[in-house]
C-alpha cells in the first residue's frame, strides 16, 4: 500500500491540547506502553476527525493495526465529548450574551441496517443536532443527537432549550422552522395560505432577521467542515459524542502573553479580538491571519484582514422593536395598516 504526505487544516493549539488529554488520561490510569506517543495519538484522532481519514487508512499511514486506530480514535473522542458543558453549565455563559441564535443540522449516517426510524424523508438524513452560535458566529453549545425524523421544535423542547433561553431570558433567534416556539424566540414572519401577503415592513423585519440568523448558518457550516460529519460511518448512537468531541475542539481558547494581553485563539490558529462597535448593541471582530497560513471557520481567508461588521445596531434596534410575542403569529394589524395607509399614498 502506497503512502503520501498530507495535511490537516488545524492549529498546532489544537493538537497540543489534545495531546495533553491523552497524556493525562495515560498517567492517571498507569497505562503501560503503547504504540504511539500521545503527540501521534492525537494527529492520528485529529485525521480521522476533520479529513474523514478511515480506520485502514490511518492504520496504514500510522503503521499500527485497524483495530488500534479503532481503539485510540474511541479513546480520544471520550476524553473530548466528557469535557464538554451541559446545557445548564452553558446557560450560564450564554445568558451574558447580547442574543444567541439556534439552530437545526441534519448528519448522514452510512448504510443502517434499519434506517426507518432515523431516516428524515424530506431532507434524506438521519440524525438530528441541534446548536447554540453566539453573537460572532462561534458554536457555543450542542445538543445530544436525535432521530433524523424529528422536527426542529420537537428536538428543542426534548432537549429543554426553550425552556433553558426562555428562563434566562436571552433573545433567540431562529428560523421559520421553530414557529411557536413562543418565549424568548424570535421568527421570521410566514406566509400563510388564504392570508393576505406579508406587507413591506414585515419583509423589511425577515431581512434584518435574515441577516441576523445568517451567523447561525455559517457556524453551522463550520461545523460540517469535519469531514467525518459529511457522511457517518458509525452507529447512530455515536454520533452524540462525535459531534461533542469536535465541539471541545472547536472551541476557542484564551492564552495571555508577557505583556498581561489576553489573546483568543480558534481551532485554525487565528487570533481574535472584540471590539465594541460605535451602538454598543452589535460586536465585530478583527482576525490576523497567523504565519502558517491557515484559516479557521469565522471567515479569515487569504486577502481579508478584517471581518466583515457583525449586525449593526440599527438592524438589530429595528427587529426588536418591530417583533413582540403577541405578534408573533403574523397578526400585525397596527404595522399593516401604517404601512398599507404609506403605500396607497
Amino acid at each position: 500500500m502506497l503512502s503520501y504526505p498530507s495535511t490537516i487544516p488545524l492549529s498546532s493549539r489544537t493538537l497540543n491540547h489534545l495531546a495533553d488529554l491523552i497524556r493525562q488520561h495515560r498517567n492517571r490510569h498507569r497505562s503501560r506502553w503503547r504504540r504511539l506517543e500521545p503527540g501521534r495519538q492525537a494527529l492520528l484522532v485529529l485525521a480521522h476527525l476533520r479529513n474523514g481519514d478511515t480506520y485502514t487508512r490511518l492504520a496504514a499511514g500510522f503503521a499500527v493495526g485497524v483495530a488500534t486506530a479503532w481503539r485510540y480514535v474511541q479513546e480520544a473522542i471520550a476524553l473530548l465529548a466528557a469535557a464538554v458543558e451541559d446545557l445548564a453549565t452553558a446557560m450560564r455563559r450564554i445568558r451574558r450574551l447580547a442574543y444567541a441564535i439556534l439552530d437545526g443540522t441534519l448528519i448522514p449516517i452510512y448504510r443502517m441496517a434499519d434506517q426507518r426510524p432515523y431516516y428524515s424523508g424530506k431532507h434524506k438524513r438521519h440524525v438530528n443536532v441541534q446548536v447554540i452560535v453566539d453573537a460572532a458566529g462561534r458554536l457555543v453549545w450542542a445538543s445530544p443527537a436525535l432521530r433524523g425524523s424529528a422536527h426542529d421544535l420537537t428536538a428543542a423542547r426534548a432537549h429543554g432549550i426553550i425552556d433553558a433561553l426562555t428562563s434566562a431570558d436571552v433573545m433567540t433567534f431562529a428560523d421559520k422552522g421553530y414557529q411557536g416556539a413562543l418565549g424568548s424566540v424570535r421568527t421570521p414572519f410566514k406566509r400563510r395560505r388564504f392570508r393576505p401577503k406579508l406587507s413591506g415592513r414585515q419583509k423589511a423585519v425577515n431581512r434584518a432577521h435574515a441577516r441576523i440568523r445568517a451567523r447561525g448558518e455559517r457556524a453551522v457550516a463550520a461545523l460540517k467542515t469535519w469531514k467525518i460529519l459529511a457522511k457517518l460511518r458509525c452507529c447512530p448512537r455515536r454520533a452524540t459524542a462525535i459531534v461533542q468531541a469536535i465541539l471541545t475542539t472547536s472551541k476557542p481558547t484564551a492564552t495571555q502573553d508577557e505583556n498581561g494581553s489576553v489573546h483568543v485563539w480558534t481551532c485554525g490558529g487565528c487570533r481574535i479580538a472584540p471590539i465594541e462597535d460605535q451602538g454598543g448593541a452589535a460586536r465585530r471582530l478583527a482576525g490576523r491571519r497567523p504565519p502558517a497560513g491557515r484559516a479557521c471557520g469565522l471567515g479569515v481567508g487569504p486577502g481579508r484582514r478584517q471581518l466583515r461588521p457583525l449586525v449593526t445596531s440599527a438592524e438589530l434596534a429595528f427587529t426588536l422593536t418591530a417583533w413582540s410575542p403577541e405578534n408573533s403569529t403574523n397578526a400585525w394589524p397596527a404595522i399593516s395598516s401604517k404601512t398599507d395607509a404609506s403605500t396607497s399614498k
